[in-house]
């Protein structure tokens, strides 16, 4: 009898894994639709978003951690600079290489876009459930925060 709980629970699991994904993927695009920064390609995103939490970087860098070719890129982050989403300045240690950082318009869009994705997630919140499914929702986050957590 344990064996088949077992089975029951891990098949479980494993259908709340793949909803769980699909659905994380769901509201990621739901996000982007709300507040996306710009025609920006999802490399570009990348670069951005790396930029944004990890702080400067140089192309190289930024190559190695994408996985492309550092031609690849230049031709990104010069697109960026073009647009005024990032700027470089000469490396101190190494003045062949330019480390490149968000500007204050792009963090300014960062911040306006996860105001305007907080807002609808807040407004969706409020508007689609019940009170007592806030709570139940509240709980879940608790649970996911456990997952995402090391």
């Amino acid at each position: 009898m344990k064996n088949r709980a077992d089975a029951v629970g891990t098949r479980r699991a494993l259908i709340m894994a793949f909803e769980l994904h699909a659905l994380i993927g769901r509201l990621k695009r739901r996000f982007r639709a709300e507040a996306y920064p710009g025609d920006c390609s999802p490399s570009q995103v990348a670069v951005l978003h790396h930029l944004e939490f990890k702080g400067p970087a140089t192309v190289t860098t930024l190559a190695r951690v994408e996985g492309v070719r550092p031609q690849s890129m230049g031709a990104t982050v010069s697109a960026l600079e073009t647009a005024g989403w990032v700027k470089g300045v000469p490396d101190p240690g190494d003045g062949r290489q330019t480390i490149f950082s968000l500007t204050g318009e792009a963090r300014r869009q960062f911040q306006s876009g996860r105001a305007m994705r907080e807002d609808w997630l807040f407004r969706t919140i409020e508007d689609r459930l019940t009170p007592a499914e806030q709570e139940r929702l509240g709980e879940a986050v608790e649970l996911l925060k456990r997952i995402a957590d090391p």
